[in-house]
């Protein structure tokens, strides 16, 4: 049941998105298009709601409950980041807006940008954290709850790899080819 509902959650996410972009930009009705954007975290209410409630029915603790506080982690960490930037893109395609800023590609601004993008993914793991402690100590029973446990190390693994890539871009920051400037999103905007 819980995988189920992760699912149509994802699917939710992303009708919701398409609807609130779509009376934002095509019906020119950005308010309805707003109401439906700020409709987005209900669905992780109700994925935790289900979640805390097929625990209390006395189901056994196991991968659905992991898996779903790690997408309720992910969502909180980068849902906001994927929403502004579809957002950008629908009022540049569909709002007669400038094109938004293209990440940068070299240089520091890079690291800059990617150790941004993992930030959101320490936020993730640590709601993924907190999610499964207050689902351990729910169930209170330690033979019960080594499922949970073992998601709370994949969280925190998944942020050490996507750290690990980050850190990269500052040990080696890649160099612009021969011609091409290091150019930051800033400088981007003046140019166009």
């Amino acid at each position: 049941m819980i995988v189920a509902l992760i699912a149509a959650c994802e699917i939710g996410f992303w009708v919701l998105l398409a609807a609130g972009l779509a009376f934002r930009y095509l019906l020119r009705m950005p308010r309805t298009g707003l109401a439906l954007l700020l409709c987005e975290p209900l669905l992780e209410v109700v994925l935790l709601v289900a979640t805390a409630l097929d625990l209390k029915n006395g189901a056994e603790p196991n991968w659905t409950h992991g898996l779903a506080a790690l997408y309720i982690g992910y969502t909180v960490g980068h849902g906001h980041r994927t929403v502004k930037w579809l957002d950008g893109h629908a009022a540049h395609r569909f709002g007669g807006a400038p094109p938004p800023a293209k990440p940068p590609r070299y240089g520091m601004a890079r690291a800059r940008h990617e150790g941004k993008v993992w930030m959101g993914t320490l936020v993730g793991a640590a709601v993924a954290t907190v999610l499964l402690q207050l689902a351990i100590w729910y169930v209170d029973d330690p033979s019960r709850v080594t499922s949970l446990e073992s998601w709370r190390y994949a969280a925190w693994r998944a942020a050490g790899i996507h750290g690990l890539v980050a850190l990269s871009y500052w040990i080696w920051p890649r160099k612009a080819p021969a011609g091409e400037s290091e150019v930051t999103p800033e400088k981007e905007r003046v140019r166009r």
